[in-house]
């Protein structure tokens, strides 16, 4: 009798004691779900808190307040004052550096994306739903009540990938500092990118 397949192993807090530029690219392809939605993770973005670009770089406040705490934790906030953004802190505490989720391939909770989304997307448009950050946090319900939670225990599910996709690498989007670094990792050959890498 073959035996069942072995789910993806639990990703832990201590996954993201590492830096930045480590932790980052090894998200590509895990699993995010948030209460049972979600998808693989196929586009982030690495911040640095030496990074002009990164909200600690000016110092800790009540907004960024989540990014100089313990890694394994979920800073939420909200962008242009209309999109929530999901970001995973890093690196020791007090080094206040993060991962922004960019972009994921749905796979759980379809109709609820959608829904949530407000459209009426049918499989062929599903890439929609989730390319790009505020999209994202959308779809999954991700609000500000989630900044601080940790990663490893409900409403977040995080699964390390079952096997190392090729990656590729180019610089983060809509910035305007630090434009030239090459911190934006993506899934080669996904379809559900936020955007092409050149």
């Amino acid at each position: 009798m073959p035996m069942a397949a072995q789910a993806p192993a639990k990703i832990r807090r201590s996954f993201f004691d590492r830096s930045v530029h480590i932790v980052a690219p090894e998200l590509i392809g895990a699993t995010l779900m948030v209460d049972g939605v979600g998808g693989v993770i196929v586009e982030v973005e690495a911040y640095h808190h030496t990074d002009p670009a990164a909200h600690s770089y000016n110092g800790q406040t009540e907004r960024n307040g989540v990014m100089f705490g313990p890694p394994g934790f979920a800073y939420v906030y909200r962008s242009y004052g209309i999109h929530w953004c999901l970001n995973f802190v890093c690196e020791a505490e007090g080094s206040a550096s993060a991962v922004l989720i960019r972009a994921l391939e749905p796979a759980d909770g379809l109709p609820k994306m959608r829904r949530r989304r407000g459209k009426d997307l049918d499989k062929p448009e599903d890439r929609a739903l989730c390319s790009g950050p505020g999209k994202l946090a959308q779809a999954l319900g991700v609000t500000i009540k989630h900044n601080g939670l940790p990663l490893d225990r409900p409403p977040f599910e995080l699964r390390a990938r079952a096997e190392k996709p090729e990656i590729v690498v180019g610089p983060r989007i809509g910035i305007t500092k630090a434009v030239d670094e090459p911190w934006r990792y993506g899934l080669k050959g996904s379809r559900f990118l936020s955007k092409g890498f050149k």
